[in-house]
């Protein structure tokens, strides 16, 4: 469907086209079949991608898919195959060395909008590209309808659990999280110094502990953290209540985080602590469990955290222990999104049929509406009960909840958005408010 969908709009006369696929969905297969059929065809290609890690990871996979590659990258020989996996950095430096390709191929592709890639696009205006990311939107809001021309939509998440590409997932989260409100905003996300305060306390890290030992007890997971001071005291919290935690963070040796990592898969690691590492595009099939510990306003950075832990095992269902908040603010990882190239995306409309989901109050589980908990045999009684919840303690998410959350905020953005009073007086009319609304609200605000 992913390749059908990219050949039908480069005959449309697209240049440049943008694959968006979720997280654990394969794209790094897709575009190596690609590249394969290209090289078969007599085609040059570049694979670019922006961390070394990634340029190992797409070198593996294209030499399980039998195709022949050199690298372009610091430390490796050059080479004159048709295909190269080539760091972005690198191949600015080279250009003066390498002719222009038939076809560029950009993995996470979200950040083509910087300035080394539209260097690259810019450089190689012949060649056809290919962008290719789970998640097609910026922090900064800057849509990729500059690089890219048009979208092709991959399969979703909830599709790929449904076909067992992907697993199914639970959320517990806490009633109240962390106080955000003299965390200052830079750059578009939380200052990492600011939340590097906020949430390296003995009760946050002693309560991820405690939870994840009650809800995801040995299960290989990642702790996602704000900074490498806030991921250290993690892992040394970990490791003292008897836990094997590892530190992984960018500036450490490339072979130190590849052993860490790999950790996961045969036991000798149990809870790798992270600092940006492993939030995007590494592939980490053996983990079970995300541990939450770093608040974000990027939607794309939440959806690759908790998609690290979606790959398929049998029997698994993987554990997201959401400490901050983050599924409240974004939503479900396999709620369905509207993407765009021109701006970040919109959750589904009112009129679009919703998960319907019932949580169990005794064992807490979720699942499809019935009178009786399939997990535990609860019967529910007719009436609605109110349920409580002990402050600190984690529990499974409602996505009614969430959904109705997420409304309220949307209204109140475009409340927000409606600055004039004639914008207020059409608003009013939309929702079929009377037009004295629009009068209070533009008269109560402070100009």
């Amino acid at each position: 469907m992913a390749i059908s969908g990219l050949r039908s709009s480069f005959r449309e006369g697209h240049r440049s086209v943008l694959l968006q696929c979720p997280t654990g969905a394969g794209k790094t297969v897709i575009f190596s079949e690609i590249t394969r059929s290209a090289a078969a065809k007599g085609k040059s290609v570049f694979i670019l991608v922006h961390r070394r890690e990634l340029v190992k990871q797409a070198s593996a996979k294209l030499t399980d898919a039998g195709v022949e590659h050199g690298i372009i990258s610091a430390g490796f020989e050059p080479s004159n195959h048709l295909v190269q996996v080539a760091s972005v950095q690198t191949l600015v430096r080279r250009f003066h060395l390498v002719s222009e390709p038939n076809l560029i191929i950009i993995d996470e592709a979200h950040h083509a909008v910087a300035g080394s890639w539209l260097k690259i696009s810019d450089h190689f205006a012949h060649a056809k590209i290919i962008g290719v990311t789970a998640t097609p939107s910026r922090l900064d809001g800057r849509g990729l309808g500059s690089v890219f021309d048009a979208l092709v939509l991959g399969p979703s998440v909830e599709q790929l659990v449904k076909l067992g590409f992907l697993c199914p997932h639970k959320v517990f989260a806490p009633p109240i999280v962390a106080d955000l409100s003299t965390v200052k905003t830079r750059a578009g996300d939380y200052a990492k110094d600011d939340l590097d305060q906020a949430m390296d306390r003995p009760t946050i890290t002693g309560d991820c502990i405690a939870h994840y030992r009650r809800l995801a007890d040995g299960l290989p997971a990642i702790a996602f953290c704000c900074s490498i001071k806030h991921a250290t005291s993690v892992c040394q919290s970990f490791n003292a209540a008897g836990y094997r935690a590892k530190l992984v963070t960018g500036n450490m040796p490339m072979e130190d985080r590849d052993e860490a990592i790999a950790g996961l898969a045969d036991g000798r690691t149990q809870i790798l602590c992270s600092v940006d590492v492993v939030s995007e595009g590494t592939d980490v099939p053996a983990v079970s469990a995300a541990i939450l510990l770093r608040p974000t306003q990027s939607e794309a950075l939440y959806l690759q955290q908790v998609g690290r832990v979606l790959r398929p095992q049998p029997g698994k269902i993987a554990i997201v222990l959401d400490h901050v908040g983050s599924t409240r603010k974004h939503g479900f990882v396999d709620d369905r999104r509207i993407w765009s190239l021109d701006s970040k995306p919109k959750r589904q409309r009112k009129d679009e049929p919703a998960v319907s989901v019932r949580q169990c109050p005794v064992c807490f589980a979720a699942f499809k509406p019935q009178p009786i908990c399939p997990c535990c045999g609860h019967e529910f009684p007719n009436k609605t009960r109110t349920l409580s919840e002990r402050e600190g303690e984690l529990k499974e998410m409602r996505r009614e909840d969430a959904r109705e959350r997420m409304e309220r905020k949307e209204r109140r953005k475009e409340q927000g958005r409606a600055r004039t009073l004639p914008e207020l007086l059409a608003l009013a009319k939309k929702k079929g408010y009377k037009p004295g609304w629009a009068y209070k609200i533009f008269y109560g605000r402070k100009y």
